[in-house]
């Protein structure tokens, strides 16, 4: 077995950076080229970067460079103790067993390449050294004055190799409270948290032209003054208010008691607007023009404010590259968020993403990874010999003796915790045909219902409240939350590790991941090399369900196709 990768901490700062292990510390005094010159050189010995978090490697990432393996402390910190908290002074504080400091407070984010101090903590001092006299890091490290540019070099470089040094001590603490499949997992989240960054400074492919005409067509040119941004919003109102016979102005339509208001003035009561309501009205020759407007309505309205013209002007560069920030893991069960709208992209406007000349995208999804998962941490016999199909649901139709949508039903009610209806009732079949999945889940419920955490099947911490639940149904919503977590969870620790294995593999090709929506990765790659990204997506699936579930038996499958625009199948 070869040694493992030495830890090698990194503290980047502005015009300064500091690379330590153990018993070994190098200076770089530069910007961004001499540290990624730097760093390059380091890389050939196989290292394992250690950061307090990855946004410490942006400078890197903007420059072109790749980190192969890496020790993001954030990360690990979420993985071991769950939370929203990642900043250094609670994970210094939970490596060492000491209670969770006092919230910091924000301030603007320093410059370039000090992303690893980003918060403030109210108060100052503390000394000379990072750690004061309680044990905790002191406000004046945390909050990143200790480290400020106005220092001289000299003593700006003995603080930040303190800091590096400090780092490695936390990245040994976690180590050691990690076990062989948990330690695993900290290396695939802190992969995803450089891929978070490289997500960030790549950016998602845009048609800036093809996104002008689109949003033309949906929500009328883009207006020059507020008069034409009043007109255009009355355009998109003409259609609703001639279906419910009233004036112009007469109904407010984007206040909800309003529309229902005049939907009930017609003679349609509901209790709310939602689409899946208005969708059951629109074959009724009575109220199918009116259903059929309102959702219209509903979704120009959504691209003309949410994902308009302001939108495309904030956040696509002159590139043609959609960026917004990126987070590895929610606070709930881990799964990797996006802000700009890259994680709710309307449909509509799915065929603004388009390949640039010479490149193709390739999409593929994980196909019914949940209940795939479920039968992998559950160990379920029957379950698991149901995943070696294509389509697990067709097998669970047959043990279950219902039809294939019956059996998708009650697979999605066992785990959300639904009970009632036609779910509660497939629930039973269930109960019978796959005990050892439905037990799982229950535990899960359990502890939630007690306020009590629980892990995924890779080790993270899911924290499911802990004080006394208000009522009888937050009891039952913690319940459910836990029941969900620890699939849902164990789902998105699954795609990390698909996702960030195929990082590994694009690794010195050109191409790259453009987007991590859920359970589908898209990749932006040279039109050449559209085959061996297919060929790449497949083998490295088959790699990190290899160590994520070993042994189990489980069969994952993903479907990848070559388009030109993420519109297209």
């Amino acid at each position: 077995m070869p040694p493992a990768p030495a830890p090698l901490a990194l503290v980047a700062l502005d015009g300064l950076a500091v690379l330590a292990g153990d018993g070994d510390a190098q200076v770089v005094h530069g910007g961004p080229d001499a540290l990624a010159a730097a760093v390059a050189a380091r890389e050939a010995d196989g290292p394992r970067w250690v950061l307090w978090s990855a946004r410490g490697a942006a400078p890197l990432v903007g420059a072109g460079l790749h980190l192969a393996r890496a020790h993001d402390l954030a990360a690990v910190h979420r993985l071991l103790h769950g939370g929203g908290r990642e900043d250094p002074a609670t994970v210094h504080a939970a490596a060492h067993g000491l209670p969770e400091p006092p919230e910091p407070s924000r301030r603007p984010r320093p410059a370039h390449g000090t992303g690893l101090l980003e918060l403030d903590l109210d108060g100052g001092g503390g000394g000379d050294g990072p750690v004061g006299p309680d044990g905790a890091l002191t406000a004046a490290w945390t909050s990143g004055r200790a480290l400020a540019a106005d220092e001289p070099a000299a003593v700006r470089a003995e603080r930040a190799l303190r800091w590096a040094q400090l780092a490695l001590e936390v990245a040994a603490r976690q180590r050691a409270a990690l076990d062989g499949h948990a330690l695993s997992t900290a290396w695939s989240e802190s992969a995803a948290a450089l891929l978070a960054v490289e997500l960030e400074v790549t950016g998602l492919p845009v048609d800036v032209r093809a996104a002008e005409e689109l949003l033309g067509a949906l929500v009328g040119p883009r207006p020059r003054s507020e008069a034409e941004e009043r007109a255009a919003r009355a355009a998109r109102d003409a259609p609703v208010l001639a279906a419910l016979g009233v004036e112009p102005g007469a109904v407010d339509l984007r206040s909800p008691a309003a529309v229902l208001a005049a939907l009930r003035a017609r003679g349609v009561d509901l209790p709310d607007t939602r689409s899946w309501r208005l969708e059951r009205l629109t074959a009724d020759p009575a109220t199918g023009r009116l259903a059929r407007a309102l959702l219209h309505h509903r979704r120009a309205e959504r691209v003309a404010t949410t994902y308009g013209y302001a939108w495309l002007d904030a956040h696509v560069g002159a590139d043609g590259r959609l960026r917004g920030r990126w987070s590895a893991a929610d606070a709930a069960a881990g799964r990797m968020t996006a802000q700009a709208g890259l994680h709710n992209l309307p449909a509509e406007l799915r065929p603004v993403v388009a390949a640039e000349p010479g490149h193709v995208l390739v999409r593929a999804d994980l196909g019914q990874v949940e209940p795939r998962v479920l039968a992998a941490v559950s160990g379920d016999e029957g379950l698991l010999r149901a995943t070696a199909d294509e389509d697990l649901y067709a097998p669970v139709a047959a043990a279950l003796g219902v039809d294939r949508p019956t059996a998708k039903v009650a697979v999605l009610a066992a785990m959300y915790g639904q009970t009632s209806g036609a779910a509660g009732r497939a629930l039973e079949r269930m109960e019978r045909a796959y005990p050892r999945a439905l037990a799982h889940l229950r535990a899960a419920e359990a502890a939630g219902r007690e306020g009590r955490s629980v892990r995924t099947h890779g080790g993270r911490l899911v924290r499911t409240g802990g004080a006394p639940a208000a009522s009888a149904e937050a009891v039952a919503a913690r319940g459910r939350f836990a029941r969900n977590a620890v699939v849902q969870g164990s789902a998105a620790e699954l795609f990390k590790a698909w996702a960030v294995t195929v990082r590994a593999g694009l690794a010195g090709t050109g191409g790259r991941v453009v987007l991590c929506l859920h359970d589908e990765l898209l990749l932006h790659v040279p039109e050449a090399d559209a085959a061996r990204a297919v060929a790449l997506l497949e083998r490295a699936l088959t790699a990190a369900a290899g160590w994520w579930a070993p042994g189990s038996g489980a069969r994952f499958v993903a479907e990848a196709s070559v388009v030109r625009r993420w519109s297209e199948v």
